[in-house]
């Protein structure tokens, strides 16, 4: 290959995130869109491999833009994972710790600091942190629900009036993100949707218990028009599905009036069904949005998030809807980016994105002011295709509540690196798990009592004592 044409090789790609770099320091701060799911699994979508599922909006958004193939949730429950994403802290830190009724009203959010730096800031959907809809601070607009939100004909708290309203919940909401992205003002926007799906229509308790009111099996409800879409249909499982845990001591405790975990206590294809005919709903709001932006010249200025708070369980290691804990499944959520700016099409980044790492990313995209107080980094270099040092390893936590009788007392911090994951719970005596994730993805084996990892899990615990160290006052 002559010299002239290696160089070019050699150099187009940096060229490229110049030129992106140059473009994004002339333009003025972007309007912002994050459409939050809830419980959507990392393999939901068709651009993560799923042929079975009808997302063209999603899997467009990811092709356009960077689809992070390693993203993780730091605690596999709803509110803990929505405090994480809006302030960028670990449950620890944040004092978000479970789904119980604590006070959200003064969390130091992201969008704050946006709005401080004049931003105009709206928020859609499901806070689920605390049941009340009362309006949070930060926010020029607030349309909320209360606790999980109902799925058809659901009550709004609109700036602090409440009312209700006809019609499919994610359309509704999209409606009135659509409404405040259309008012004329030349302000940037961050538009905060927070769906309702893929959640079962419940009503919540005040003990972070829920009650399934209406819906399909599992009290999935999806909009009438999508309503027995994957009828009938048989969903793909991954190989660790069914399997009944065999080393696993804290999931193969007797628990009373409950069958041990096996084939008989999986996910069925009607769950699925419904969960994933929910989310036509939300490829279809995510294309109305995108059409809007396109017609008001302001789509390439808008940067576009697409995450979830955590995962879902379809019966690996015999689990359902104990989505709280540190398996592959519960933990590892979809992030898509749209920003041509400053992201290329089609990037794939490969390194540890977590839900703590979404605020200082986009206080950085938004050229706001920093928050020292976070966890989380900006993933900013890693959107730029820029070979950034990077985190080796983060924490995953979960504090037991009463919930789930299976997964009683099962709190844990865990630590996982790119090889390796260590479970260490915190109630329950000699029923520690670790994993060799590069030999054993699906986490079949418990390799926590070989004297040969005994030298890994020395490190792993060294990671996690710094990892779970007191906040920085």
């Amino acid at each position: 290959m002559p010299l002239h044409t290696r160089l070019r090789t050699l150099l187009f790609p940096l060229l490229c995130c110049m030129a992106l770099s140059v473009q994004s320091a002339d333009a003025p701060p972007p309007n912002m869109v994050v459409l939050l799911l809830d419980d959507m699994r990392f393999d939901d979508f068709g651009a993560a491999g799923n042929r079975t599922v009808e997302t063209p909006n999603i899997d467009r958004l990811a092709a356009e833009g960077a689809r992070f193939t390693q993203a993780f949730a730091t605690t596999p429950l709803c509110s803990p994972a929505r405090a994480s994403l809006l302030t960028g802290r670990y449950a620890r830190h944040n004092g978000i710790i479970d789904n119980t009724l604590r006070p959200s009203h003064d969390l130091p959010i992201f969008p704050l600091r946006l709005q401080q730096a004049g931003f105009r800031t709206g928020f859609f959907g499901k806070w689920h942190m605390g049941n009340d809809d009362l309006p949070r601070r930060g926010f020029d607009r607030w349309v909320g629900m209360a606790g999980q939100g109902e799925a058809v004909d659901p009550s709004f708290n609109t700036d602090g009036k409440r009312s209700r309203h006809e019609g499919y919940v994610t359309d509704l909401l999209t409606d009135e993100a659509l409404r405040f992205v259309a008012e004329p003002d030349a302000r940037p926007f961050l538009v905060y949707l927070a769906h309702k799906a893929m959640h079962p229509n419940v009503v919540q308790l005040n003990d972070g218990s829920s009650a399934v009111v209406q819906g399909q099996p599992g009290g999935f409800v999806p909009a009438p028009r999508h309503q027995g879409r994957y009828a009938g249909r048989t969903f793909p499982r991954r190989a660790n599905s069914g399997v009944a845990p065999a080393d696993k001591p804290a999931l193969m405790r007797s628990i009373e009036g409950l069958p041990p975990l096996g084939p008989g206590t999986v996910t069925s294809d009607a769950e699925i069904a419904g969960r994933l005919e929910m989310l036509l709903a939300v490829d279809e709001s995510l294309g109305r949005i995108r059409e809007a932006l396109a017609r008001a010249g302001k789509l390439d200025d808008t940067v576009i998030v697409l995450t979830s708070d955590h995962g879902y369980f379809y019966g690996e290691h015999g689990l359902n809807e104990e989505r709280r804990l540190a398996y592959e499944e519960a933990i590892r959520v979809p992030l898509l980016v749209r920003y041509p700016r400053r992201v290329r099409a089609g990037l794939t980044p490969d390194r540890f994105a977590l839900g703590i790492d979404l605020a200082p990313t986009l206080l950085e995209l938004g050229r706001a002011a920093p928050d020292p107080g976070v966890d989380g980094r900006s993933l900013v270099p890693l959107l730029e295709g820029r070979d950034a040092p990077w985190r080796e390893a983060f924490l995953i936590e979960y504090y037991s509540d009463t919930v789930f009788p299976r997964i009683l007392r099962m709190g844990y911090d865990a630590v996982r690196t790119e090889r390796y994951k260590l479970i260490r719970y915190r109630d329950l005596q000699g029923m520690d798990e670790f994993y060799d994730l590069q030999q054993d993805p699906l986490e079949l084996r418990n390799l926590i009592g070989l004297a040969s990892a005994a030298p890994v899990i020395r490190t792993l615990d060294a990671d996690l004592g710094r990892l779970t160290r007191p906040a920085n006052p």
